[in-house]
């Protein structure tokens, strides 16, 4: 991953997961998503939770002295049947990637996704990491090396959803 100084990343913690959901919601409001309602506390918990299996995932955040939690990233190991083009029987999942909007266009969020890919590299048996780009982060992803995949990504939801 290329280098970013000057920004001081940190691997979150569990007392970051209602950060992480701030910022979750920013994330999903920019995308056009109504963010009111109880998700935030099932949320909060989840990340919690996560928070927890330090083996299997990691969110990396930006503090700011006077704003707290201003950026982050987020990402998972699960499991996946190898394939002829990936021996691997884990892939990651990269998420969550957000930043204050006082506080864009100075590489925050590249410094959360750059970490969170050194982890995958460095500290998983991942063999691929995937994700889901909105046009304005696509161009970020792309600089990193992450490339379109060949088929598209579908979606059904159940009544639970």
């Amino acid at each position: 991953m290329r280098p970013v100084s000057d920004i001081e990343v940190r691997r979150a913690g569990p007392e970051d997961a209602e950060s992480l959901v701030r910022l979750r919601g920013l994330m999903l409001a920019a995308m056009g998503n109504d963010v009111d309602g109880p998700w935030r506390t099932t949320a909060v918990e989840w990340f919690a939770g996560q928070l927890a299996s330090p083996d299997t995932f990691a969110a990396y955040v930006v503090d700011d002295p006077d704003a707290g939690v201003v950026a982050g990233a987020a990402g998972n190991v699960y499991v996946h049947p190898p394939g002829p083009r990936d021996l691997t029987t884990v892939r990651g999942h990269l998420y969550n990637v957000s930043t204050e909007p006082a506080f864009r266009r100075r590489g925050l969020a590249r410094a959360c996704v750059v970490a969170l890919m050194d982890w995958f590299q460095d500290e998983t048996a991942v063999g691929q990491v995937e994700l889901h780009a909105t046009d304005y982060g696509i161009g970020l992803y792309r600089d990193l090396g992450f490339i379109e995949s060949r088929y598209p990504s579908l979606r059904f939801r159940t009544a639970k959803a």
